[in-house]
């Protein structure tokens, strides 16, 4: 299991001055895709490169029994918030374990569009009762939120959940009830950092975890750092690293979108 490790104040870290890099190979913390037709070998092929794909975490889903535990009756609660498609997959599996009939009624509240029409694959969709933040931040989420307060929501969160949402619904007293459905593992990670990769882009600020529990002293010498979504980017500057690649951004929605921008314009 992770643990959430404290991070230092970026403003006291002193972060490497970025270095003229030529992209040769990419680690993607993330798994191979299933297809060969995915974009990201197309971005391979386009600019030469060498895509590694290797998952940084696992999520492991908690059992219907461990569930119970909780003592959350999910059919008491008007409304659910989803940071992730694991958090979807987890809760429907709990429903379909524990016996639960969710309400044809209940609203989601989802980080992005991608993990609101995700949900398509449990529910009947229905703009009218899925929420998503327009920019994928959790404050555009809040924003929602705010606008729902007399909702009973259902916050899914795996064991090392961050709490921005938690304390955004008690500051406005709003009711809900944190579930844990899931926990984050770290995987091991010492045979793929040997690889020499010019790139490493990160999806989660867990995978930053593993990074430097593996190599507590990792130094960047010169490798280029990507992430998506703005948790994961402030966790790479906190622990003082470079970020080279963001997204989401205005030119760069994918981080597929962000690794392209930054080629071309190497190649340039």
């Amino acid at each position: 299991m992770i643990k959430v490790a404290r991070l230092k104040k970026s403003s006291t870290i002193k972060k490497e001055v970025k270095k003229d890099v030529k992209v040769n190979s990419i680690l993607i913390t993330q798994p191979r895709p299933e297809t060969e037709k995915s974009p990201y070998f197309d971005l391979a092929k386009k600019y030469n490169i060498k895509l590694e794909f290797h998952p940084f975490i696992r999520v492991e889903g908690l059992s219907g029994k461990e569930f119970r535990k909780q003592r959350v009756d999910i059919s008491e609660y008007t409304s659910v918030i989803f940071t992730s498609r694991n958090a979807v997959d987890h809760f429907f599996r709990i429903c379909e374990e524990n016996k639960v009939k969710v309400s044809p009624d209940m609203k989601y509240f989802c980080i992005t569009e991608t993990v609101a029409l995700y949900l398509q694959k449990f529910i009947l969709y229905r703009k009218r009762k899925v929420f998503y933040s327009s920019d994928g931040t959790i404050e555009r989420l809040l924003e929602l939120i705010g606008k729902h307060k007399n909702e009973k929501y259902i916050l899914s969160a795996s064991d090392a959940a961050r709490n921005d949402i938690a304390q955004y619904l008690t500051k406005f007293t709003i009711k809900y009830t944190e579930a844990t459905l899931y926990r984050t593992v770290s995987n091991d990670i010492a045979s793929v950092m040997k690889g020499g990769h010019d790139m490493i882009v990160f999806f989660s600020p867990y995978s930053v975890q593993t990074l430097f529990e593996h190599n507590p002293k990792f130094k960047q010498n010169g490798v280029l750092i990507g992430a998506f979504g703005p948790v994961t980017s402030r966790a790479i500057e906190q622990s003082g690293l470079r970020l080279d690649v963001k997204a989401p951004a205005p030119n760069a929605p994918s981080m597929l979108s962000a690794i392209e921008n930054y080629l071309a314009k190497k190649k340039k």
